[in-house]
């Protein structure tokens, strides 16, 4: 066993419902506190002395100085596996252009399909590896990462080998995703229906030879993939038994009334929710997942978090980090932005990057610091949590934790 503290304070988030709004109130703030450790799970958190003196066997991990403890951060959704760079897009988007005329002239998803394709597996492996990395020193323990720029059998099967051999050398924890159905792809000589049905037929099966994900996404949008082709595509998914999430509502509503009839573990996105859809997800068990860098870099609304809240929706937040649309990738600044814009309270905000982002990923065993959890966890120099999100992101990590090992 291993004692690691004292800590200023230490917000364990025990005791906060899944689902719905969150006063500050609530949180539960433990004062020098400590985290007892055994076989990389949480066996206690408590008073640092209280702790030392029950388990005087226990090894003790020193914190010196004003320290406040969190638990490790989830980014629930990202495509940070990707070849190339987008800011000429940018630069076109803040000069006027529309995302169909920066499409178009060459921008866009294709502009990243065409040079992730380029890349070499072992490139992509790097590249991926070395965001998961910076994502880590900033807290985040647990990453989700989305194929969905190779849109052909080869390359989407190449991308997902490179997101797991990842998994399988990053001391974080990564989640795969399937996001084939991102867009079909430009040389696809047949209708969106048949590209899915290759989708089906083709990656699928190897998907499950390989385990290679066991997370299916697709982008039901105008843009992209009907509420109808999506609604069989899916069908198909769960038949399967893979899980389901849902870019949806981004640019029009539909998407997430359907991740409500499939169940899904997530519908991401939700800038255009309204009324009847916010309604339709506060009865379901569906985690809404606001990405506000989106947001940002695009220069639109914002997901409606407090009216998801407020009407006892379950709300994750992450960053969509990707090259297009949400370059930034810094998950605490972008949740401080949207907690502005949005009046979350601080309790929201962590609860949104914690154990509800977990839920998100169909994971139950972190984000919490009690009894039984994953000892994931992360500290800021400081001895008022409030400075964290307070500093919108500035304010870094001094250390953190991934299954009771500090990694830095």
């Amino acid at each position: 066993m291993k004692l690691i503290g004292p800590f200023s304070q230490i917000i364990t988030l025990a005791g906060i419902p899944l689902k719905g709004a969150v006063k500050d109130e609530q949180l539960q703030i433990i004062e020098n506190g400590g985290v007892l450790i055994e076989n990389k799970i949480i066996k206690k958190a408590g008073d640092f002395n209280s702790l030392k003196n029950e388990f005087q066997n226990a090894d003790i991990e020193l914190i010196e100085g004003n320290n406040v403890l969190l638990p490790g951060f989830v980014d629930s959704h990202t495509h940070i596996c990707f070849g190339g760079n987008r800011s000429k897009d940018f630069a076109m988007r803040l000069n006027g252009k529309t995302y169909l005329e920066i499409a178009e002239s060459g921008g866009g998803i294709w502009s990243t399909v065409t040079n992730t394709r380029k890349e070499s597996k072992e490139n992509l492996v790097k590249s991926t590896l070395e965001k998961a990395n910076i994502s880590l020193q900033k807290g985040i323990t647990t990453t989700e990462i989305k194929s969905g720029y190779g849109l052909s059998i080869e390359d989407e099967i190449k991308m997902l080998e490179a997101i797991n051999e990842v998994k399988s050398i990053s001391k974080a924890d990564i989640i795969s995703t399937f996001l084939g159905a991102h867009m079909k792809p430009r040389d696809f000589e047949g209708t969106n229906s048949e590209y899915l049905e290759l989708l089906v037929n083709e990656i699928f099966p190897v998907l499950k030879e390989k385990n290679l994900a066991k997370r299916v996404d697709i982008f039901t949008e105008k843009s992209a993939f009907s509420v109808e082709e999506s609604r069989i595509y899916l069908q198909k998914a769960k038949e399967q038994g893979f899980e389901i999430t849902i870019h949806a509502d981004q640019f029009t509503p539909g998407g997430s009334l359907l991740s409500v009839e499939f169940g899904a573990l997530s519908a991401d996105h939700l800038e255009f929710s309204g009324e009847e859809e916010i309604k339709f997800l506060a009865k379901s068990d569906v985690v809404a997942t606001a990405l506000p860098g989106a947001s940002i870099g695009l220069g639109m609304q914002y997901t409606p978090a407090r009216k998801l809240l407020d009407a006892g929706v379950c709300l994750s937040i992450a960053s969509d980090w990707n090259p297009g649309s949400a370059p930034m990738g810094d998950l605490v600044t972008q949740a401080s932005i949207l907690a502005t814009f949005e009046k979350l309270s601080m309790a929201e905000i962590l609860s949104g990057i914690t154990f509800r982002a977990a839920k998100a990923l169909n994971l139950s065993d972190r984000g919490i610091l009690e009894t039984g959890k994953k000892a994931d966890f992360v500290s800021f120099p400081t001895n008022d949590f409030r400075d964290i999100i307070y500093y919108q992101g500035q304010m870094k990590p001094n250390s953190v934790w991934k299954n009771g090992k500090n990694i830095g």
